[in-house]
């Protein structure tokens, strides 16, 4: 049979390892509370990034919507404003046209009395150089 020494000792040795399991058992609970922690902050900081995410989405929408609204309103009074105007283009078109016209015939009146002044005036060169009986 074992000594009581033995025995003790013995003890002593189950003594320390259950110290030692108490120490691992501890320090991986502190370890698991910690990584928990991590993941509770990442958590709460992933949710305030989606709130505001959301947020930013809410009023994108309703700026877009608010702008939809405002084209609309600017396409509505463009299409009054080319109505509006719209006959008073057609009428400078028609005195465009006018224009082009009587810039065209003034033109060409232009080229006729030069054409005329041309034959008229050699047949004036002519008759003076035979009144004053030159050759």
């Amino acid at each position: 049979m074992a000594s009581l020494n033995d025995i003790m000792h013995a003890l002593g040795r189950v003594q320390e390892g259950v110290d030692r399991l108490r120490e691992d058992f501890g320090d991986e609970k502190r370890s698991a509370h910690e990584s928990r922690a991590v993941i509770h902050n990442r958590l709460d900081d992933q949710t305030g990034k989606i709130g505001h995410l959301e947020t930013t989405v809410a009023i994108s929408g309703g700026v877009d919507a608010q702008l939809r609204d405002q084209i609309a309103e600017l396409r509505k009074i463009v299409a009054e404003n080319h109505e509006a105007v719209q006959p008073a283009l057609e009428e400078w078109r028609r005195m465009k046209t006018i224009g082009i016209g009587i810039s065209g015939l003034i033109a060409f009146a232009g080229l006729t009395i030069g054409g005329i002044i041309t034959y008229v005036g050699d047949g004036a060169v002519t008759a003076i150089r035979h009144w004053l009986k030159i050759n």
